[in-house]
């Protein structure tokens, strides 16, 4: 073993580059090669109409499985066979051209090409013997931004990957719940789940810490119901968008100010462990190379050399994973402005809010907190902490049952 890892690292950076200047290979579904210019892709409009779709039908609340389903009714041929009918690849169209699998409309929602970005070593060879590709972890991508024209903005696509890490599903009542994934428990920080039923009305339908229900002595229940936590954040959702449209300025001072006081202190020990972390990284390449060369010059022996430098490697490789998420933590940090406008843009896309669907609390609020229920006053009372989007702020509600009344027949 030698320390040829840096020089083949290096030689990955630049071939990186050069190939994100032209699109090599095939272009993934919704796209075509130029026909001046094979290294350019060109948006196919046919194909990029149904990419649009799914994208949209995720933000609507359907999963994978629904979506594809829907496709499917629709007789929407598969990105294999439509790329086989058109000429773009060299691949045999399958027996059914118009059977869509949720596998394949998960990989299209995930796919940051649709946004406009390169992405490069998504994938790697074992070696040179085995040809096998396996996934390479995210902190090995490289990935290149604004290459060629977007089929989904950026917003869009952004908002489809928050939405799949509350991966939700519909319930027998066939809707989504709202609140599927950002609600949790202010104890224990687990998901509070929904517990609705045909025996249920929709005044009993509650959500309770899903800890509580797995092994009741961790947590308490944090019980709430549906119909009041919506009403809470639909009356808390209106007065915040209603503020920032008559005082928008005002706003994103204070957003402003609530982010720094929020994330100064994190930003300045993120900002220390980066610098130690990137000191260290140039430390181990040079002990790398001493290491190499004493190895060479007989001064440590190959069982040592091996030892040593596979703890060098592991140092090594932890890393270069910690320093890009520090890298975007402080660069998202530092990004409240922006954030700001962004959120102040989305409150401009609704006049009014009738109601909360998933896009509208996924596009404002990144999650909701439930305490535990106090009683001390002689009436039982709750807290909910509701937490915007992009930091710009926390709300504090109370769930008073004198005035939202008592559940009936609860199961």
């Amino acid at each position: 073993m030698t320390n040829d890892w840096y020089a083949r690292d290096c030689f990955k950076k630049i071939k990186a580059v050069f190939k994100a200047k032209g699109q090599s290979g095939n272009p993934p579904y919704g796209y075509r090669k130029s026909e001046t210019d094979k290294n350019v892709w060109e948006i196919d409009e046919e194909a990029a109409k149904v990419v649009r779709r799914i994208f949209q039908l995720c933000i609507d609340g359907y999963g994978p499985q629904q979506i594809a389903k829907k496709l499917t009714a629709d007789k929407i041929l598969i990105p294999t066979a439509y790329s086989s009918i058109k000429g773009y690849a060299n691949v045999k169209a399958p027996k059914d051209t118009t059977f869509w699998c949720d596998s394949t409309v998960v990989h299209i929602l995930e796919r940051m090409e649709y946004a406009g970005h390169t992405v490069n070593f998504k994938t790697s060879k074992k070696s040179y013997k085995n040809k096998k590709k396996v996934d390479n972890p995210r902190w090995e991508w490289q990935i290149f931004e604004n290459t060629h024209p977007a089929i989904i903005s950026q917003h869009d696509f952004d908002l489809v990957q928050e939405l799949r890490k509350n991966k939700r599903r519909l319930q027998k009542h066939q809707e989504v719940n709202p609140f599927s994934g950002i609600v949790c428990c202010a104890d224990c920080g687990q998901k509070l789940y929904l517990c609705r039923s045909y025996s249920l009305t929709a005044e009993q339908e509650h959500m309770k810490c899903s800890t509580y229900a797995k092994r009741r002595e961790d947590c308490s229940a944090h019980f709430i119901r549906t119909s009041v936590l919506e009403q809470l954040v639909l009356a808390e959702l209106r007065k915040v968008t209603a503020y920032v449209r008559e005082h928008e300025e005002e706003f994103v001072e204070l957003a402003i100010q609530n982010s720094k006081q929020k994330q100064s202190a994190e930003l300045k020990a993120a900002k220390k462990r980066l610098d130690r972390s990137e000191k260290r990284v140039s430390e181990l390449n040079k002990l790398f190379a001493r290491l190499y060369e004493d190895n060479i010059s007989g001064k440590i022996s190959d069982e040592i050399f091996e030892m040593m430098s596979k703890n060098y490697e592991a140092e090594q490789k932890e890393l270069k994973q910690i320093i890009p998420e520090l890298s975007r933590f402080i660069k998202d940090g530092e990004r409240k402005n922006a954030d700001t406008a962004q959120f102040i843009g989305i409150v401009r896309k609704y006049s009014d809010i009738p109601k909360l669907t998933p896009e509208i609390m996924h596009e404002f609020i990144e999650k909701i907190v439930v305490h535990a229920p106090d009683k001390s006053s002689g009436h039982r009372t709750q807290q909910i902490d509701i937490c915007f989007r992009f930091n710009v702020l926390t709300a504090t509600v109370k769930a008073d049952r004198a005035v939202y009344g008592k559940k009936r027949n609860a199961a």
